[in-house]
């Protein structure tokens, strides 16, 4: 392909119709905005044809083609009879980008580019319904095939893909961007009187389902004492978290915000004295550049990739110990003006611009190698 030329592409949009698209389907939505800015790229979101708008946040910003299927019965079409395809709504492309790990159809000679952001469902299935554990598998069956290129989100999900049976040349390192909002002493003010916010308080943002760690998060809250800041917690019901809901709603010196509108979010982060983020796996860790891009101080895990994204500015804790936990809010707690410029720095490092860039890279380089 000529490098001045404008390359194509469809970019599959379904999961922002889920209930609680979280960090994919933030990554999806932005991404698109990113890539619409820009001049040497055409692009055309697909997802089903749904009766309802997609989820509240999670709105596409770019121009739309619709499927005559959605939902489950969406994917199982597309996984198991190659259809329908998505030129039908889209028109000719030169390139179809799955935007998560469930790939569409389209025509043989289209190159598919895939974004991968973490293999999770292999390591640890019992954080995942039946249902999930087979859509994924299938899934991953034929992106190893079908894929010419996948984007992985972080260095930890690039070497995840290369051990399970990807060639290293088929493999791009894309990391996820943070848009910069900006707020005010009123925007917190407001937010905090809407949600029945204390003064000070810790923050935990994300869906509720059990790799994010909650109970231990709440374990180490207690061992923290009475005389520690509440710890608020924001984020829609995924699955398996009946026990910790109970808990959650039950639980002294904690407050249980629920699914926070997207609008909210950046007064969530910026009036909270720490981000705690001690998920046990993520593809990437998106809460955690939120976080800093507003001067608040994070800790999260080490050893999994919120540590790269995290990128020596966050205080890092042993997930699988409260105490460690604990210690580490206490820390950040202490240096929370330290952690605070450190994130900021971090933060304007990590642009959607620069990931578009590399991901009309990778368009170019599939549209070269072509489909396989």
């Amino acid at each position: 392909m000529d490098a001045m030329s404008r390359v194509r592409v469809a970019l599959t949009l379904e999961q922002c119709w889920r209930e609680s698209p979280g960090g994919t389907g933030i990554a999806a939505v932005e991404l698109g905005r990113a890539l619409a800015a820009r001049d040497d790229v055409d692009v055309v979101g697909v997802a089903g044809r749904h009766r309802r708008p997609a989820t509240a946040g999670y709105e596409p910003t770019i121009e739309m083609a619709y499927l005559p299927l959605s939902g489950p019965v969406l994917i199982e079409s597309s996984l198991r009879c190659g259809w329908p395809r998505v030129q039908r709504a889209t028109g000719a492309i030169d390139v179809l980008h799955a935007t998560s790990i469930i790939p569409f159809s389209s025509s043989a000679h289209v190159p598919l580019v895939v974004t991968v952001h973490d293999l999770a469902f292999l390591h640890h299935p019992q954080y995942f319904t039946a249902r999930g554990r087979d859509v994924f598998a299938r899934s991953l069956d034929i992106v190893r095939r079908r894929a010419t290129l996948v984007l992985c989100s972080s260095g930890a999900t690039l070497d995840d893909c290369a051990a399970n049976g990807f060639d290293m040349e088929r493999l791009r390192l894309v990391p996820l961007g943070v848009r910069i909002r900006s707020t005010t002493p009123g925007d917190i003010a407001q937010v905090r009187a809407k949600y029945s916010l204390p003064s000070e308080y810790l923050l935990f943002v994300g869906t509720l389902e059990p790799r994010k760690n909650l109970p231990r998060l709440l374990d180490a809250h207690e061992q923290l004492g009475p005389s520690a800041p509440p710890l608020v917690v924001a984020g829609a019901a995924g699955w398996g978290n009946d026990d910790v809901t109970t808990r959650l709603v039950s639980a002294p010196n904690v407050v249980f915000a629920g699914h926070v509108a997207d609008s909210d979010l950046p007064a969530f982060y910026a009036g909270a004295s720490v981000m705690c983020y001690p998920s046990l796996m993520e593809g990437f860790g998106l809460p955690i550049l939120e976080a800093m891009s507003h001067g608040t101080p994070v800790v999260t895990s080490f050893g999994t990739s919120t540590e790269e994204v995290a990128g020596g500015a966050a205080v890092l804790v042993e997930p699988r110990d409260a105490g460690s936990i604990a210690e580490g809010i206490r820390d950040a707690l202490a240096r929370r003006y330290e952690l605070s410029q450190l994130g900021i720095e971090r933060a304007k490092g990590a642009t959607w611009d620069a990931t578009a860039s590399l991901v009309v890279r990778a368009y170019r380089d599939a549209v070269n190698m072509g489909a396989r």
